[in-house]
């Protein structure tokens, strides 16, 4: 019997990443999931996916721990095949992260800086890197950007500057990898109601007016907004886009 493709989803557990993973596998893939710290919800993702038919484990991964990828990425065949029966996945989802409130740029630490690095651009660079000899060819990357790429906020800048550089590093993938005919793309949601960055979008009425004010489509985004956008370039009808940026914001500023 022919292995159904296999997607990782960093992140997994909540928020867009969670909704990313139920909606890979609606698309009939299993999924790998990672969470960061809550067990507990990710545990209950495998649960959702594993009611859809389909088949998904959870691991506790950090990507702004350099160190620790190593040891992750040796393990992960193993644990694939006693969970799949297979020792490579077919698509990587860089999605884990976390946003900082920082009222402006002239105040936003250094701390604050590194923190953002070492997740947003420096551990998808390295945790992308090593995975390469587990990605089977003709599989893809997506890599999660943010619409503040291309629209300004406020104290936004240290993070849109991360997700800035992620989209070029994706178009090099692309040419890269090309020839092992592995995808790479760039999905950037716009202003999304979950608990990122303390939740601000989703529980702000104030920043909800003003948003959806300069929202073409005015509403504020969901979750399952942009899921759906990740596991179509999971499937065989995105066969032939790369090194593509898809922005999801309702039309945000334009």
């Amino acid at each position: 019997m022919k292995n159904n493709k296999i997607a990782l989803v960093t992140g997994g557990g909540r928020g867009l990443g969670r909704d990313m993973a139920l909606r890979i596998a609606a698309k009939g893939l299993d999924v790998v999931l990672t969470y960061h710290s809550n067990k507990t919800a990710a545990d209950e993702v495998v649960k959702e996916i594993q009611a859809l038919g389909q088949k998904a484990i959870a691991l506790k991964l950090n990507v702004a721990d350099i160190g620790s990828l190593d040891g992750f990425v040796a393990e992960l065949p193993k644990t694939v095949q006693s969970a799949f029966g297979a020792e490579k996945i077919d698509f990587l989802i860089n999605n884990g992260g976390f946003g900082i409130n920082s009222p402006s740029f002239a105040e936003t630490t250094e701390e604050q800086f590194d923190q953002l690095l070492n997740v947003h651009f420096k551990g998808v660079f390295f945790f992308t890197q090593k995975m390469l000899p587990l990605l089977h060819d003709g599989g893809g990357i997506v890599n999660i950007s943010s619409g503040l790429t291309r629209v300004t906020f406020a104290g936004r800048g240290a993070y849109a500057s991360m997700k800035s550089a992620v989209e070029t590093l994706t178009k090099y993938l692309a040419k890269e990898l090309g020839a092992r005919n592995i995808k790479a793309n760039v999905v950037a949601p716009g202003a999304i109601a979950t608990d990122f960055g303390g939740g601000n979008t989703r529980d702000n009425p104030q920043v909800q007016a003003y948003l959806t004010s300069i929202t073409a489509i005015p509403r504020i985004g969901q979750a399952d907004d942009i899921g759906g956008i990740v596991a179509f370039l999971c499937t065989d009808d995105a066969k032939w886009i790369t090194g593509q940026r898809i922005e999801a914001s309702g039309g945000m500023s334009l």
